[in-house]
C-alpha cells in the first residue's frame, strides 16, 4: 500500500472498514440503517457518506500526532489509498471542511487540506467558518448557517455536484449539516467523504 511512508507494523495497525456497516454512513458492525442516520432522515438529511478506516487506537494516534502536534509530514501517510477511492469520484467538485482562522493560526495547516493535496488532487475553496455562532437571522438558510458556524463564502459560483470531504466522521454533525448548507445554496448533489468512520 503506502510502503514509503509506512512499515508493515504500522500498517496493519490501521484498520479498514470491514463488510458489514451501516448502508448509508459506514457505522462498523451494523447491516441496516443505524440509529445517527435514522435522526438524519427525520431531520430531512438523506446521508450518503463514504469512509475508508475505522477509529482505532492507531488512528487516534496517528491524528494526535498529524493535527495536535502537527507533523505535517504524516498528511502523505493515506495518500496512495486515499487517492484510490477519491478517483472515483470524477465529475465531483472537491469541497474540504474549513477550520476557523483562529484554529487554522493555531495549528499552521488545515489537515483535511494536507491529506487531500497529498493524494494528489486539488479542490474549491468555497467554505467559510466563523469563531462564534451569529445571531438569529429571519431566512431559512441565515437561520441553518447560525446553527453551525461555517458558511459559503461570497461571490462564489456552486458547483452542481459537489463531495465534501473531511478527516473524521463521528455523529455526522459537521459533514450533514454543511450538505444540506450546500444543497439549499443551489447544489443537486451532495455525497459526504471522511478518511476516517
Amino acid at each position: 500500500d503506502d510502503c514509503s511512508y509506512l512499515c508493515s507494523a504500522c500498517a496493519s495497525s490501521f484498520e479498514k472498514i470491514g463488510e458489514n456497516y451501516c448502508p448509508n454512513c459506514m457505522k462498523k458492525g451494523m447491516s441496516t440503517k443505524c440509529q445517527d442516520c435514522k435522526l438524519w432522515c427525520k431531520e430531512g438529511i438523506q446521508v450518503d457518506h463514504k469512509a475508508i478506516f475505522t477509529y482505532n487506537q492507531a488512528m487516534k494516534d496517528f491524528f494526535s500526532r498529524y493535527k495536535f502536534d502537527g507533523d505535517f509530514l504524516l498528511r502523505k501517510v493515506f495518500a496512495s489509498v486515499l487517492a484510490e477511492e477519491l478517483k472515483k469520484y470524477r465529475g465531483y467538485q472537491f469541497v474540504l471542511i474549513p477550520l476557523s482562522p483562529e484554529r487554522l493560526l493555531e495549528r499552521g495547516f488545515n489537515q483535511v487540506e494536507g491529506l487531500v493535496e497529498a493524494a494528489g488532487f486539488s479542490f474549491k475553496d468555497i467554505l467559510g467558518k466563523r469563531e462564534e455562532s451569529a445571531s438569529s437571522s429571519k431566512s431559512r438558510l441565515e437561520r441553518l448557517a447560525t446553527e453551525i458556524p461555517f458558511f459559503i463564502k461570497d461571490g462564489i459560483s456552486l458547483p452542481k455536484k459537489i463531495l465534501l470531504i473531511d478527516d473524521i466522521y463521528t455523529t455526522g454533525a459537521t459533514v450533514n449539516r454543511v450538505k444540506r448548507l450546500l444543497e439549499e445554496a443551489g447544489a443537486l448533489e451532495v455525497k459526504t467523504f471522511s478518511l476516517v468512520r
